[in-house]
């Protein structure tokens, strides 16, 4: 590109001006359209000029400039009205074309007066007609400019007309008209109406350069409407992804930001916020600022409504912000801005609507997105249980009776909540207000919410109950201090502290002094220590080592349910035992590697969990059934499993379990090809692992198994975005390398697909780097020939070059023969784009190809029909790469020898394919008409007919419904008829 003090002539100047115009949208672009203007200006050329200008308000027109459109465009309407025929048909459309951005632009300008706005609205009808185009474009900006400064009734009128008339040259594209009707019909609370004529836009039918990324940014609040959260999500991401790079859509910008607001991803919206800080202060065009800062409004509105008021927050460069100060600069900005347009238009439309817009209530209490983020606000606790539906003690201080009767419903369910009842109790109660058997149970449980550190508080509830005169239940409390040592790591001294409740509660019990729930706490108790010696000795030696603790833990566990299974349909607690046993057995029937019966035995312990009334219990074990179904290949039991572990444990489940659970019903679903359902629970596996902490560990995780998940369905933008998300947490020592080098080439994938060549070769590089140090190296060789097509792609050649290269010297040492044909014909369509030897040095690529297929002895009857294949194409190849080879200014000599040369290559394609019968026909029928066009180019009508009369015969009986027997019938007859022409 040319720069400041180089003369230019035009052509330079015009190739200057494209380049600059697929810049990034921005301050850099409009400065360097300024440069060329001076530039045009030194050619003395009217036209240089004209299209210098209409470059200059075009950057401007698409940046956070607009308010400067104005300038060129006044210079541009003074020089066709004084010398037309200085302009030509391209640019005398252009001068019509911004006619529409100069007047509806005007109405974001709260400076530019109404009756200039409409002065220029007339103007813009009057050479319109003059120009004999239709109105549609004018009522167009009519409506646009009715809308805005909320004269609603001759919008509509405008929106008839504008619906009415002819769509001709000057009309808006496709694209962008459906946007504004379907905003129209959205602002009228007609939201299904506006998708509905949004759906060719989100579909592809129909899109420019800033379609579908304005439409997918105006669904979102509709969307959220309706309830279809889903398609809400996914516009989001990948609308998003459009509109980032795009500095002139700042108002798209803002519904994105609005979206996270009102779906309770405010830390999203923080982070979208400091990706644009210039966004606060940008003032080219004051109605995209104030939606912007109206939203900002929202946001910390929220936030501050959320006790978050003193949260650091991204703002305006020069301070530091919290987010209730920005919160009163928003909203200020905001609304100074709208009373400019208000006195601008007489009237209070667009103060009002600011208003609705920085005061509107959540829309969705929380959406998960997939994304990473850092949580704002902190996971809701869950409330502690309310005294029962009896107490009608009223409001004041809690009853002391009801709160007593409440945790001893709870505990008598053995309902997770018991604890927190009996801590209730303890606020409410002073030492004396209780008795001893109060103290004890109270004792009891505030043991058990301490976890290992409960130990000492186990012993002193033991002696409340001696004191209160239940040694069974003094003994059950001994058991669950020893329980708690095992718990910390000292097994051998709980063993030891077990032994003695053991013995004297079968002593209690066979002389009728306790009952079995009390001995059957204090056997359930020494068996889970008992599981617990087997779990350590696990981890040191392996699974099924230490056959005698197995054996003594089974034997505890067999003397438990025996004790606890005759009386479990009598008392919830006796049953929670007697299911605890039989799941303790199928815990040790995997230990001891038989996995069938352990998946048996954990079914029986979850059904009877259950079937007791006590399904919170039951999920511990279906998670475990989860991993021992799925390792013995039974898809449908691992997932019933997973399920009801999610079902049982929805309400008490800390977020980190929920994580661990949706992500294994995701792997479930997954390896059976469910992939929309799977992408559902990772997608919450990822949520749930955020609020738990775990966002840089397990959220990595799922973020990275939904975002595989999203490729699968093709939906490529929001795997991108998602897989952007996770990388930047995904670890070798965490996830393994193996699962960044997926990660990478899973982006690669999906910026393919959305034509980001460059991005994509260069995570298929990063991957590849990695891959470099594996010692199987066949992932290395494919991820270099990915990023070598993406390079190509990108027109980055010496770099495709040299990555092709190294994938071929790595196929070749793999002994992959396909692999390194195919890089050698890659490098063959390189070669031939270069000037000069390119063709020479294509030749020599694709005669080495040929050679390595020559060469190669196949081991069996399949690989020597592979090969044949890859020769066939290799000489189909060949033969294209020749034939297109021929330069512009050659002779017809030059062309008949390298027509001839095309033609030897595709009849060995054509005499290869025809050997491997029925499987190649396709192929051999694209490679005869190939032939045939060369015959015919050469002056050989009546080979070239029989080649057609061939490919018409191998379809003589094809399905017609086939889209390349339809395309082959069809060329195979144009090829014929031109045959028939020049015979």
């Amino acid at each position: 590109m040319s720069r400041t003090g180089e003369n230019m002539d035009f052509d330079a100047l015009r190739r200057a001006m494209q380049e600059n115009y697929e810049q990034p949208e921005g301050p850099a672009r409009n400065a360097r359209a300024e440069v060329l203007l001076a530039e045009a200006e030194k050619l003395n050329i009217p036209l240089a000029v004209i299209e210098a200008l209409g470059h200059q308000l075009k950057v401007y027109n698409y940046s956070s400039e607009k308010d400067r459109m104005f300038v060129p465009f006044a210079r541009l309407l003074r020089m066709w009205d004084e010398r037309p025929e200085d302009f030509d048909e391209y640019e005398t459309h252009s001068l019509h074309w911004v006619f529409k951005w100069v007047s509806s632009g005007m109405v974001g300008q709260p400076h530019v007066p109404l009756a200039s706005i409409e002065k220029w609205l007339g103007e813009m009808e009057h050479r319109y007609r003059l120009a004999g185009h239709s109105e549609r474009a004018v009522r167009s900006t009519e409506f646009t400019v009715a809308r805005s400064i909320g004269d609603l009734a001759r919008a509509e009128r405008a929106y008839t007309a504008w619906l009415a008339a002819d769509r001709d040259s000057m009309a808006d594209c496709h694209a962008c008209e459906l946007h504004d009707q379907g905003w129209w019909r959205a602002e009228q609370g007609s939201d299904a109406e506006a998708l509905e004529l949004w759906r060719p836009v989100l579909e592809g039918e129909y899109t420019c350069a800033h379609e579908p990324h304005a439409v997918l940014a105006s669904s979102l609040v509709p969307l959220l409407r309706l309830g279809r959260l889903d398609e809400a999500r996914a516009h989001h991401l990948r609308g998003f992804r459009l509109v980032r790079p795009m500095e002139s859509m700042r108002g798209a910008y803002a519904d994105h930001v609005e979206f996270c607001v009102l779906t309770g991803n405010e830390a999203r919206a923080l982070e979208l916020l400091a990706e644009r800080p210039a966004y606060f202060t940008d003032a080219g065009e004051p109605r995209s600022r104030m939606d912007f800062l109206a939203v900002v409004a929202l946001l910390t509105d929220r936030l501050t409504s959320l006790g978050l008021g003193a949260q650091t927050v991204p703002g305006p460069a020069g301070r530091t912000w919290t987010a209730a100060e920005l919160a009163a600069h928003a909203r200020a900005e905001a609304l100074s801005l709208a009373g400019r347009f208000d006195e601008r238009n007489g009237t209070a439309y667009v103060s009002g609507r600011v208003r609705e817009r920085m005061d509107q209530p959540p829309l969705v209490e929380r959406l998960p997105l997939g994304m990473r983020t850092t949580p704002t606000v902190a996971a809701p606790a869950r409330p502690a249980p309310a005294a029962s539906a009896d107490d009608d003690s009223g409001a004041g201080e809690p009853d002391l009776a009801a709160l007593l009767a409440e945790a001893r419903r709870l505990s008598a369910a053995l309902h997770p909540d018991s604890v927190a009842a009996w801590a209730a109790v303890a606020e409410a109660a002073n030492d004396e207000d209780l008795t001893p058997r109060d103290r004890a149970e109270l004792t009891d449980h505030e043991a058990m919410g301490l976890g290992p550190e409960g130990v000492e508080l186990f012993a002193r509830a033991a002696e409340l109950y001696e004191a209160a005169g239940d040694p069974g239940e003094a003994l059950a409390a001994r058991a669950r201090g020893a329980y708690v040592l095992a718990l910390s790591g000292r097994t051998r001294e709980a063993l030891a502290a077990v032994s003695e409740p053991y013995e004297r509660v079968l002593a209690l019990f066979a002389e009728g002094g306790t009952g079995v729930q009390q001995a059957a706490s204090v056997l359930v108790g020494r068996a889970r220590i008992l599981l617990q010696r087997v779990h350590e000795a696990a981890e040191v030696n392996g699974a099924g080592d230490g056959s005698k603790a197995l054996a003594t833990a089974e034997t505890a566990a067999r003397e438990l349910l025996a004790l606890a299974e005759p009386e479990a349909g009598n008392d919830v607690l006796v049953a929670s035992r007697a299911a605890e046993a039989q799941a303790m057995l199928g815990e040790l029937a995997a230990h001891a590697g038989d996995a069938e019966r352990a998946a048996e035995l954990l079914t029986r312990g979850s059904e009877a969990f259950v079937a007791a009334g006590l399904p919170w219990f039951a999920v511990e074990y279906e998670a475990r059934l989860t991993g021992i179904a799925r390792h013995l290949g039974d898809a449908e039991a691992a997932e019933r499993a997973a399920r009801g572990a999610l079902e049982h444990g929805a309400d008490f489940l800390e977020p980190t379990g929920h994580a661990q659970l949706h992500l294994q019903l995701a792997e479930i679903l997954g390896a059976t090809g469910r992939f929309g359902p799977a992408a559902d629970h990772a997608l919450e596996a990822s949520h749930w692992a955020d609020e738990g902490g775990e966002g840089a560990t397990l959220g990595a995780w799922a973020r990275h198994q939904l975002g595989g998940f999203l490729l699968r369905q093709g939906h490529w933008a929001e795997a991108a975005e998602v897989l952007e998300s996770a990388l930047p947490e995904l670890s070798a020592q965490t996830h393994g390398d193996g699962a960044i080098v997926q990660t990478h080439w899973w982006l690669g994938d999906c910026l393919t697909e959305l034509g980001e060549h460059r991005e994509a070769a260069e995570h298929w590089l990063q991957a590849a780097e990695i891959a470099r140090h594996w010692p199987e190296q066949h992932d290395h060789a494919m991820l270099a020939h990915l990023a070598a097509e993406a390079l190509g792609h990108a027109e980055l050649l010496p770099e495709a070059e040299q990555a092709y290269a190294r994938a071929g010297d790595l196929w070749r040492s793999l002994g992959n023969v396909h692999g390194l044909i195919r890089s050698l014909r890659a490098r063959a369509w390189l070669a031939v784009r270069e000037e000069g030897s390119g063709l020479d040095t294509a030749r020599e690529l694709m005669g080495e190809a040929v050679r390595v297929c020559e060469d190669e002895v196949p081991e069996d009857d399949e690989a020597r029909a592979q090969l044949v294949a890859e020769l066939a194409q290799t000489h189909r190849q060949f033969g294209d790469l020749v034939a297109r080879s021929t330069p512009d200014d050659a002779d017809d000599e030059a062309i008949q020898a390298l027509f001839e040369e095309a033609l030897a290559h595709v009849t060995l394609a054509v005499a290869g394919f025809l050997s491997l019968g029925e499987d190649a026909l396709h192929s051999r029928t694209g490679a005869q008409l190939a032939a045939g066009w060369l015959e015919a180019d050469l002056e050989h009508p009546g080979w070239a007919a029989a080649r057609a009369r061939e490919v018409l015969a191998a379809y003589a009986e094809g399905d017609g419904a086939d889209e390349t027997v339809v395309a082959r019938r069809a060329e195979a007859e144009r090829l014929l008829r031109a045959t028939e022409s020049s015979a």
